[in-house]
């Protein structure tokens, strides 16, 4: 791939704006088809100081944007280019920092929205700002990865580059190029290669950086450059204006030890088996250890702390997460739109005021119905189901969960497999979960799509004491749910035997639970979670 980062002449002064953008659209009637990638500078609309506050901005991206785009479209046809250009971009809430993504044949096939608007973005225009449309960076989202041609890249704008924990974040996603559409005119050529080598050492990818040059002789801002995974310049322009160009295989990636005599990992996975994140991630002190080193025993909270909140609804989770419950669990079903909700159910009459199937009625339907219709407890009526998303978004990293799907026990059609599994990575919980399903096919298909996922084997009706662990060993699964009374403590030895963990539904009786425990079981689903913890807690720490 022949990669080519533009950098302008860059004006202090408005009266030139005319004129450098003019420039600038001229250096892209120098760019030729032997191009293979072309990435311009942040706001290239602008390639000059406008005037102060939101009215020289807003002027310049309704006199110019369309312009631009329509000029970077046309050159990545005619250099049949991939071409990425940032501009002010006009959205219903007002201008925002975009970056616009053409395919080759000058197609706009993506979006970047800059993920930390710089003050000077977010401030009103009475505070002397840009008064930009921010509003969408308040909200989660994963970071943005547009695939062209098998290609993933990434995206930092400006003042992203600062934020090295978002490093961390683009590393998950295995991208192959960050596309760094850049001004940072305070910073000097040495800091901004230090960042951008740190960049691409962590996150095992290349950038392409396209900055604006402030004159030939100035040791600030400039510094368009690309990087690759070990941290190598193959171009650094610093203030020289014009095109700059280098060579490289996207693909192409840095593997090393991991640690003395370790096995070639990229830097990012090395880390990542050290991480402590409950140090310094943004849950803090509540975010909990993984499920693969949470000890054992432990108890899980089903359905929620369903005895003093309606099951599988939000104030369930959240009374068990409160309580200290290491494990929640439950039930997934998918709505006739396709939307993904908790309910232990198929049908909706016995936990809702509503009649009929779950996966019969849309969202919007569920929505209106009352899921605190049947609590004893009048404080719980109105209660709406809840999604998947928002389980994880309240929850995730704070509880191992143990995820029922309904729906692959069933074998629907549309397994959602790809959701599921891409909501729990959106949500980096990809350690904090495990699937549960009494059906190995769904199983073998889940081992084949995300090998790094978990899956609990489930009572398929067998009532062969061994039958689950036989079927768990065959399947190289790592978890067993067994089902009362369908075992007994051999089924729990062989298993341990074999490296199976043992969970079992259900004991909400405190002499049961005990009586699990010391068998030897793992993990106990219990509907009574506090009254069975206090009950048990001696034996699960002296067991741990």
């Amino acid at each position: 791939m022949k990669a080519c980062v533009i950098q302008p002449k860059y004006s202090y002064n408005p009266q030139d704006l005319n004129a450098r953008f003019a420039d600038l659209l001229a250096m892209l009637d120098e760019c030729d088809e032997s191009l293979d990638l072309i990435v311009l500078p942040e706001y290239s609309e602008q390639p000059a100081d406008s005037l102060p506050g939101k009215e020289g901005l807003y002027a310049a991206v309704e006199a110019n944007t369309d312009i631009l785009l329509a000029k970077v479209a046309a050159t990545a046809k005619r250099c049949h280019a991939i071409a990425f250009v940032n501009c002010g971009y006009m959205m219903e809430g007002g201008v925002r920092n975009t970056t616009h993504a053409f395919d080759r044949e000058g197609n706009l096939v993506g979006r970047y929205f800059k993920e930390h608007p710089a003050p000077s973005e977010v401030k009103t225009e009475k505070e002397g700002g840009h008064e930009c449309d921010v509003a969408y960076s308040y909200e989660f989202r994963a970071p943005t990865v547009i695939t062209i041609e098998g290609i993933r890249f990434a995206f930092l704008t400006c003042y992203d580059f600062y934020f090295y924990e978002y490093f961390a974040q683009i590393a998950r996603q295995n991208v192959d190029v960050i596309i760094g559409c850049s001004l940072q005119r305070t910073d000097t050529h040495e800091a901004l290669s230090i960042i951008c080598k740190f960049l691409c050492y962590q996150t095992n990818a290349y950038l392409v950086r396209a900055s604006v040059s402030l004159g030939e002789d100035s040791p600030l801002c400039g510094s368009s450059m690309i990087v690759t995974p070990r941290g190598e310049e193959l171009l650094n322009m610093k203030s020289r204006v014009g095109l700059g160009t280098a060579e490289f295989d996207p693909h192409a990636k840095y593997y090393k030890p991991a640690g003395y005599l370790g096995k070639e990992k990229a830097h990012y996975e090395y880390i990542e088996e050290g991480r402590r994140p409950w140090l310094y991630r943004n849950g803090g002190a509540s975010v909990v250890l993984p499920d693969d080193r949470m000890p054992y025993p432990r108890l899980c909270a089903h359905r929620g702390f369903n005895t003093v909140a309606p099951e599988n609804t939000l104030p369930a989770f959240g009374a068990a997460v409160a309580l200290g419950a290491e494990e929640i669990e439950f039930d997934l079903w998918s709505t006739k739109d396709g939307v993904l909700v908790s309910a232990h159910d198929e049908r909706l009459e016995r936990v809702s005021n509503g009649e009929g199937k779950i996966h019969e009625h849309t969202y919007a339907e569920l929505l209106a119905l009352d899921f605190g219709a049947k609590s004893e407890n009048e404080w719980y009526h109105g209660l709406s189901i809840c999604t998947f998303e928002e389980i994880l978004q309240k929850f995730a990293g704070r509880v191992i969960m143990n995820i029922h799907v309904k729906i692959w026990d069933f074998e629907f059609a549309d397994r959602k497999m790809e959701e599921i599994v891409s909501l729990v990575r959106k949500y980096d919980a990809e350690k904090y979960v495990y699937f549960m399903t009494t059906s190995d096919t769904i199983i073998r298909e889940l081992q084949a799509y995300a090998p790094d996922m978990r899956a609990c084997v489930g009572w398929d009706g067998n009532k062969d004491p061994m039958s689950m662990v036989d079927r768990a060993i065959a399947l190289g699964a790592y978890k067993i749910q067994l089902y009362t009374p369908y075992f007994n403590a051999d089924t729990v030895k062989r298993a341990h035997e074999h490296g199976i963990l043992c969970n079992v539904f259900y004991a909400d009786c405190v002499e049961l639970a005990r009586e699990y425990l010391e068998m030897g079981i793992d993990c106990i689903l219990t509907n009574n979670y506090l009254n069975v913890y206090n009950a048990t807690k001696d034996l699960l720490e002296k067991k741990k």
